[in-house]
């Protein structure tokens, strides 16, 4: 075992292209470190629908540059394969640690495969790959980030030529080419011969944002923003004086990129404490409402002023506020949701008379629903523009949210009136989550096997009417590792997360409100029913 995993580490040692890794795997070894060569040898970073994500370091557990570049040649095989034999592939990338470099080695990889390969001309938000690919018309897309994960870690995204990320079976079949390279030294890559974009394409994309906006609506609102160290500050503050709004006031601590993240634990605005920053600026200076993009600003938090303090809006209120935003502007196709997302939006939409569907969790997935016209999904994501970017968008989204402060702010209400309306119209839908973030994966394999050896026939004193393992799939949805429980006036779904090493549980409550005046009670209410469900529900799958 010993003599094995030592020579597994030098035959990579001596493929790895990158002087600092090469170093770090050239210590482990002459230190004998067994265990953590095991942990770096033990597996590969797997390729799935969300691409590759992991800690960056040596090996092929981590995410460096020899597991990129098989990466690339993998996704350059795949399309290849699929009849794409010289067009264009479109990559992006972040500010994290060596995202510049995991660009770069992925274009000299499809240059070297023979296809075209264009680079976006520096770090930029995720949705700006994901619009250059449609509007340059290429047969896929590669954006390197590791979205809101902590500095240790990056990732690779990857999306075919309809703008939207890989769903199976593009994705086992990407992962079935990569593990078919024997070598990198089998794997061209050619020092030039790439294009790297100028900003025509991010201008196209400036020039689409403003069509999210009403032409005559009110710009009126002012907001205080903060980029959370990532790549959203330069791209949302043009968006936002073309748009004609307030220019934003900075979180100056978070606004430039910083790979190391050094004023938050996680780069997530709905982890604790990663909108303190926001909140003070806020305190000093009185906006009309906070906007939030994660690190690569796919996705947009917003934030309000609740009674003497700050709070911020969950991904679901949000989701309902740009619903039903669109709906009063007379929006028309598909709205869509995520099935961890609040069933609020499917009363919106039934009550507006438009198609809705529900889908598996992601974007990747809520990109695809025919006809879209507007999809969420509850981790702060949402796609108002699916014509320009076929994936969530935190530029647009934080667009379109301040249009609707400003035009509530013409007729003094403000973001949380909407919401009492909209719980008075539907009903009051609160949710919740519940996160256990685990060192050990077995845990999460062990929660979900108890839950389905025992499912629960009551949860929070309400009756379990329906016990769905989405495992075998639904007449609606293909099979996914989750389950759903429906209850009387309640709805829960457990399920582990695609990126990160946690187990979720999402958890909805719906109570009926008559008039305004039972808004209070309706809350008291959710929240027991809801902390009873997360205390039940922690019990049942012994977490």
């Amino acid at each position: 075992m010993h003599d094995d995993l030592i020579a597994r580490a030098q035959t990579w040692l001596a493929e790895d292209p990158d002087p600092d890794t090469r170093a770090e795997l050239s210590k482990l070894i002459e230190a004998g470190d067994l265990t953590e060569l095991a942990d770096r040898f033990s597996g590969t970073l797997q390729f799935g629908t969300a691409g590759l994500r992991g800690e960056l370091g040596a090996g092929p557990n981590r995410m460096n540059r020899s597991v990129v570049i098989r990466a690339a040649a993998g996704l350059a095989a795949h399309l290849k394969a699929t009849g794409h034999t010289d067009g264009l592939v479109v990559i992006g990338y972040d500010a994290r640690h060596k995202s510049a470099d995991f660009a770069r080695d992925t274009a000299a990889v499809m240059t070297g495969a023979g296809l075209k390969a264009a680079v976006l001309p520096r770090p930029l938000p995720t949705p700006v790959l994901a619009f250059a690919i449609r509007h340059l018309g290429a047969v896929a897309g590669v954006e390197v980030t590791a979205s809101h994960n902590p500095p240790r870690d990056n990732g690779y995204k990857v999306y075919l030529g309809d703008g939207s990320q890989i769903v199976p079976p593009a994705d086992a079949q990407i992962a079935a080419q990569i593990q078919a390279i024997a070598s990198l030294h089998d794997v061209p890559r050619p020092e030039t011969g790439w294009q790297t974009l100028d900003d025509a394409v991010l201008d196209a994309y400036l020039a689409r944002t403003d069509a999210v906006l009403a032409p005559t609506s009110p710009r009126t609102a002012r907001t205080v923003y903060t980029a959370m160290h990532g790549v959203g500050k330069a791209t949302l503050l043009a968006a936002f004086a073309r748009a004609g709004f307030p220019e934003p006031a900075l979180v100056t601590e978070q606004a430039d990129p910083d790979p190391d993240f050094p004023t938050v634990a996680f780069p997530n605005p709905e982890e604790p404490g990663a909108m303190d920053l926001a909140f003070a600026k806020a305190r000093e200076t009185s906006p009309d409402l906070i906007i939030a993009n994660d690190p690569d600003a796919d996705r947009c938090a917003v934030a309000v002023k609740q009674g003497a303090d700050w709070r911020m809006l969950r991904g679901d209120e949000v989701g309902a506020l740009l619903a039903a935003h669109l709906v009063a502007r007379g929006a028309q196709g598909t709205f869509a949701e995520s099935i961890v997302s609040s069933s609020l939006l499917g009363r919106i939409a039934e009550k507006a008379n438009l198609p809705y569907e529900e889908t598996l969790t992601g974007f990747k997935w809520i990109a695809r629903v025919d006809g879209l016209r507007y999809g969420y999904e509850e981790a702060l994501g949402y796609c108002v523009d699916p014509e320009g970017v076929r994936d969530k968008d935190g530029i647009t989204a934080a667009l379109l949210i301040t249009e609707l402060a400003s035009t509530l702010k013409e007729e003094n209400r403000t973001l949380l009136d909407l919401l009492d309306d909209l719980a008075v119209e539907h009903g009051l839908h609160a949710t919740d989550q519940l996160s256990v973030r685990v060192q050990d994966l077995t845990i999460i394999a062990r929660a979900m096997e108890r839950l389905r050896e025992n499912p629960p026939t009551t949860l929070a004193g309400l009756r379990v009417t329906q016990a769905e393992d989405l495992t075998r799939g639904t007449d609606k949805l293909p099979p996914t590792d989750g389950l759903r429980y429906t209850l009387e006036g309640a709805r829960v779904i457990v399920r582990p997360s695609g990126t990160e090493p946690k187990l979720k549980c999402y958890l909805e409550a719906v109570i009926p409100v008559k008039t305004h005046k039972d808004l209070p009670e309706a809350h008291a209410t959710a929240n027991e029913i809801l902390a009873a469900l997360k205390r039940d529900l922690s019990t049942a799958a012994g977490i």
